[in-house]
């Protein structure tokens, strides 16, 4: 890659700064041709979901992973490798949200949520999916409200998850040490919303 790490992490700071002034919520990751800036478009039912599964994580963390919690919205990223990345939600050390800067190191990541939005389902299922397990990153749920189905993916291996299991919505799902009920999960209406 021609740029390096350092770079492109400025540049996506400046386009995060430049972001501030645009209206709407704006997203800066740096994937594999460098950084991207996306307009996100969350509604109503992928903010629920979230809350759901953190909410339901954080009750089981207390027991599995006590000092970790279930954190909707910082930034990861993984300077060796050169990607920063925005997850939905992640399983995290509660204290690395007071440290100072602006994105999680990924190694200190134990799993990553995404819900899968109707204008950029690729992103969830494409390139986050190689990015994750190369982050390390030991389980990775893919949310999908546009088919009311769920992936979920674990045991990395040299930079790939060997392992996927698919649910619907309704099922208990198993998460790493952790279980989400998604029985309250709610698909997308025909317009997306």
């Amino acid at each position: 890659m021609g740029m390096d790490y350092a770079k492109m992490r400025a540049i996506a700071e400046d386009l995060g700064t430049y972001a501030e002034q645009l209206e709407g919520a704006w997203s800066v990751e740096i994937g594999p041709s460098g950084p991207i800036l996306a307009m996100m478009c969350p509604s109503k039912r992928h903010e629920g979901t979230i809350r759901r599964i953190c909410k339901q994580l954080d009750e089981q963390l207390l027991a599995t992973h006590p000092g970790y919690i279930c954190a909707s919205g910082p930034e990861i990223e993984h300077p060796a490798l050169g990607r920063m990345r925005l997850p939905d939600a992640v399983v995290i050390p509660e204290a690395v949200l007071d440290e100072e800067g602006l994105a999680v190191d990924a190694t200190q990541v134990l799993a990553a949520v995404e819900i899968v939005s109707p204008s950029s389902p690729n992103n969830d299922y494409v390139e986050k999916l190689d990015d994750y397990p190369a982050m390390g990153i030991a389980d990775y749920m893919i949310v999908d409200p546009r088919t009311g189905t769920i992936e979920v993916y674990s045991d990395p291996c040299k930079g790939r998850y060997t392992r996927k299991d698919p649910y619907i919505f309704g099922d208990s799902v198993p998460f790493g040490p952790w279980t989400v009920d998604t029985s309250a999960f709610r698909r997308y209406g025909k317009a997306g919303n």
